[in-house]
């Protein structure tokens, strides 16, 4: 790649994309995300394959964008042209698949980032953390750990907050400044930072937590349709879930029952929410029964079915 970051870096991806597609030999094309979706598609026109654009994410609506109108008019203008002539596509919410078919007229299917069964993973113990038996150990887990995502709350929340212990696990734009505010707020010995592991170890931190954070705030519109793939690790691990009031999210924590809403993303929301299961062990306890029961349908073992579906019928329309 002659340039690594910026508009110049999309432009010559997706054209040195579009020549590789084209001088290569394939069956079928899939399209990960908008910034994939031109060189598949025009590939895919010329070469007459099928073509599944897979949205991982509501892209026009992230927050990377908001503030560049040139930038998400660019994008939002291929999206234009090509999504309504598109026949499979897949996204990973109800809500997201909702706006795409406002906009469209074409209802995707919703596939969700569910997490695959985890009963065979071994939890850390106490000891091997070195972590306290009397806290509530806490996990904010993720590769995007970035700003609007709550974590700066999170941390003030812990400061403010006796009996407590936080895992972060990922990376992300604002770990930096959040090890800062551990540091500032004198409570380093009670925060833990871990780089990005792979996910049979994630796991193990994650089943050694007593609840899981999910604090993505309502500020952009791929926030708000979104369904975190931590909030399946969650799931998975039997552990109940402290999250923000996203639609998406307080869907899976009501109908199941596995955790608490919290209406606005403050240190002080944050602490109330881990002081009630602190306080009152039977709830907790409970609440992880919930998460375990819900692990049961929302797994990607069961959710793997839709691809399978899909993809039975792409192939069989496939010419041979």
């Amino acid at each position: 790649m002659l340039f690594n970051k910026g508009f110049l870096f999309y432009k010559f991806f997706n054209i040195r994309l579009f020549f590789y597609l084209l001088f290569h030999k394939y069956d079928l094309l899939v399209a990960n995300d908008l910034d994939t979706l031109l060189p598949n598609y025009l590939v895919s026109e010329i070469k007459g394959i099928p073509l599944v654009y897979d949205s991982h994410e509501y892209f026009t609506g992230v927050p990377e964008i908001q503030n560049r109108p040139f930038v998400k008019w660019v994008w939002k203008s291929i999206e234009r042209l090509i999504f309504p002539h598109l026949r499979y596509v897949i996204t990973v919410s109800d809500s997201i698949a909702d706006r795409y078919e406002d906009e469209y007229n074409i209802r995707p299917l919703t596939v969700r980032n569910c997490s695959m069964h985890s009963g065979h993973i071994r939890k850390f113990s106490r000891d091997e953390l070195g972590v306290d038996s009397a806290h509530l150990l806490l996990i904010l887990q993720g590769n995007g750990i970035n700003i609007d995502r709550g974590g700066e709350e999170l941390i003030r929340a812990v400061s403010i907050t006796e009996k407590t212990f936080l895992l972060v696990v990922g990376s992300g734009d604002s770990l930096n400044n959040l090890k800062k505010s551990a540091q500032d707020l004198k409570i380093s010995e009670r925060v833990r930072f871990i780089d990005n592991v792979p996910w049979e170890e994630l796991m193990r931190y994650t089943k050694s937590a007593d609840v899981g954070l999910s604090l993505d705030k309502n500020s952009n519109q791929n926030y708000r349709f979104s369904l975190p793939n931590k909030l399946f690790d969650y799931l998975s691990a039997g552990i109940p879930v402290i999250a923000g009031d996203l639609p998406e999210v307080s869907e899976i924590i009501s109908g199941n029952e596995c955790g608490l809403v919290i209406r606005e993303v403050t240190p002080e929301s944050i602490s109330e929410a881990v002081v009630e299961l602190l306080n009152n062990p039977e709830k907790l306890s409970q609440l992880k029964k919930n998460a375990s029961r819900a692990s049961e349908k929302l797994n990607w073992e069961t959710e793997s079915e839709k691809v399978k579906t899909l993809y039975e019928g792409v192939i069989k329309g496939i010419k041979v």
